[in-house]
């Protein structure tokens, strides 16, 4: 079976986990199924040949889903009350999603064949880096020279997520030794 196909069939399933994680009363069931949608982005990443972001992307949902279930384990969190609007909310996204998937079928049809390279960016990173940067590694010479910035950003962003989790963490500890548990 071509790949593509297992894109297009993990890209459907995703949808279905982002509509369940949307309509689901429970939050614990919800935090679950967005768990399941980043799981199978990473799953998408390998069969794209990249394996450093599906690790990334499985390590990350692993520890996302770990943080957000324990910050909501307590009873008092779990049950949703449905808005008012929620049929027109679930209307509305259910169109949105359906529009996200039919144009995604049309960039898959663009794309090249699988295993052709999209650009020949690369050929130049193979033939130039060693004497562009100094590096005797490409890998290193393509994150450290190349795309610095890029690996700057990232890095401010897992910092930022840590940070923010360990504020998240701090603020449920302090509030739980008040006694209100």
């Amino acid at each position: 079976m071509p790949v593509e196909t297992w894109l297009i069939f993990l890209l459907g399933f995703m949808i279905l986990g982002s509509i369940v994680a949307l309509e689901i009363r429970d939050i614990l069931s919800s935090i679950v199924a967005v768990g399941v949608v980043g799981l199978a982005l990473s799953i998408a990443f390998l069969f794209l040949q990249a394996p450093d972001l599906a690790v990334v992307q499985f390590l990350f949902e692993i520890f996302a889903l770990i943080i957000l279930v324990c910050a909501f384990v307590r009873k008092e969190f779990h049950a949703l009350e449905p808005a008012r609007a929620s049929r027109w909310i679930f209307g509305f996204t259910l169109i949105g999603l359906a529009a996200i998937l039919a144009l995604s079928l049309k960039v898959f049809r663009l794309l090249p064949a699988f295993g052709r390279p999209l650009m020949e960016v690369s050929r130049h990173y193979l033939e130039h880096a060693a004497a562009e940067t100094g590096a005797a590694n490409v890998v290193t010479a393509v994150i450290l020279d190349y795309r610095a910035f890029d690996t700057l950003g990232e890095i401010t962003v897992l910092l930022t997520a840590i940070l923010g989790t360990l504020t998240v963490l701090r603020t449920r500890a302090r509030s739980g030794k008040g006694g209100d548990r």
